[in-house]
């Protein structure tokens, strides 16, 4: 039988109170479809610029997001993650290409206040969307609100607009960014249960060198072979994540339980950590640092492994990707040393004969130059030396084998 959003007695409750109930959606499985993993806001002293206030009022934000599985109904999740005060949502709406505003709710009313480092779910919303569908979202914020579930490396345009502008197109944004807040998962109503597989890294998973507003990161392309397949795919990519250290956000392993394990329906995490733990110590970035061992690095692959494993998830680990020239001629250059080079290659040589993970996908090469494999490929570089562009993403996603994702027992035949 299935499951209704709304009882009979909360919708009673509701209507009591005063409150219109939210629109029964039949869900018998909640699928996550879409996250943008929070990490925590930095100051004026950081060696890069957050890219929008930290404080905003009285304003509209219009973001959007990419589903990566389709079903009957939608729910969004807001958060407040690292804010220290309580966030006031005047409004939500969330809307298709036909760009009409659907109001979203939170216990049958218009907004909600989230408690400082929580996260709110709304209403389900009758709404039916299909994998590859592009949604906007609007949030707004009537008081002062706090920058919080922030997202520094969003490969969108988020447009920040005077007042209350929900389903109003014709406002004109006071300003523009390529970051996120608030907004940090969608989930869809299915009749299957959920299928999740979880891509965790940092900024090249999180697509940087990709084309702004094309969901041409390396996730994107996977969803999209897994998409037949009935299996969402998650991007908790963090640009500057690394496996031992926070950095821009907290590292991989202090963060691998919320943003992979609590994943419904986790079948498979590919990995792809390691570039900043080696680039980051003696760079701008962490200036002071002393360089990451392979023991070290080797140690954290194991226990994420061990995490995941005692979950029953599978584990593919992906190879760390050239990187000679990295940010040069930038006040960032730093990545790269020949030293830096070699730990690169003994890690790599690890992950590929270590026998540690279910699979192993091997980035590095697919993204190496032939001729000069301490550097991408030309043709697939974005120009950074650093982060591949839409043909290198593309090919990343290309090598992943599915079997070795998903495992031998998963059907080829689409749902």
């Amino acid at each position: 039988m299935k499951q209704f959003i709304v009882s009979s007695a909360l919708a009673t409750l509701l209507a009591t109170a005063g409150a219109a109930p939210p629109e029964a959606v039949p869900a018998e499985h909640w699928q996550p479809t879409w996250i943008s993993s929070p990490q925590p806001a930095w100051g004026d002293d950081w060696v890069l610029p957050l890219g929008m206030p930290t404080r905003l009022r009285d304003v509209t934000l219009r973001q959007a997001l990419r589903t990566s599985l389709g079903g009957e109904g939608v729910r969004l999740v807001i958060s407040n993650e690292y804010g220290r005060t309580p966030l006031r949502v005047g409004a939500l709406a969330v809307s298709t290409a036909d760009r009409h505003a659907i109001p979203v709710r939170f216990q049958g009313r218009d907004g909600i206040t989230v408690a400082p480092g929580a996260r709110a779910i709304s209403d389900a919303v009758s709404l039916p969307v299909r994998a590859g569908d592009r949604l906007e979202t609007e949030l707004y914020l009537p008081d002062a609100a706090t920058v919080a579930g922030f997202h520094w490396d969003a490969q969108e345009t988020t447009l920040v607009l005077p007042g209350n502008a929900i389903g109003r197109r014709d406002v004109a944004p006071a300003q523009t960014f390529t970051t996120r807040a608030f907004v940090a998962e969608l989930r869809v109503a299915s009749s299957y249960p959920a299928q999740t597989v979880v891509a965790i890294g940092d900024s090249i998973t999180d697509g940087n060198g990709s084309s702004i507003g094309r969901d041409e990161r390396w996730p994107d392309h996977l969803a999209r072979r897994l998409a037949p397949r009935g299996v969402a795919v998650l991007n908790a990519g963090i640009a500057g994540n690394r496996l031992l250290r926070d950095g821009w956000g907290q590292s991989a392993l202090a963060r691998f339980e919320r943003d992979v394990l609590q994943q419904p329906g986790l079948r498979a995490v590919v990995m792809l950590l390691g570039t900043n733990d080696i680039g980051f110590p003696g760079s701008p970035f962490a200036p002071h640092e002393k360089p990451a061992s392979l023991e070290a690095l080797t140690n954290a692959f194991r226990q994420l492994v061990a995490q995941a494993h005692a979950r029953n998830v599978r584990v593919i680990a992906g190879t760390v990707p050239p990187f000679e020239h990295a940010l040069e001629g930038t006040p960032l250059q730093g990545h790269y040393s020949p030293e830096k080079e070699s730990l690169r290659q003994s890690l790599n040589a690890w992950i590929r004969s270590a026998g540690a993970f279910d699979g192993v996908v091997d980035f590095d090469a697919v993204l190496r130059d032939p001729a000069q494999p301490s550097r991408l490929d030309a043709a697939l570089d974005s120009g950074d030396h650093l982060h591949p562009g839409d043909a290198g993403y593309r090919r990343m996603a290309e090598a992943i084998d599915l079997q070795a994702l998903l495992g031998p027992a998963m059907t080829e035949a689409a749902r």
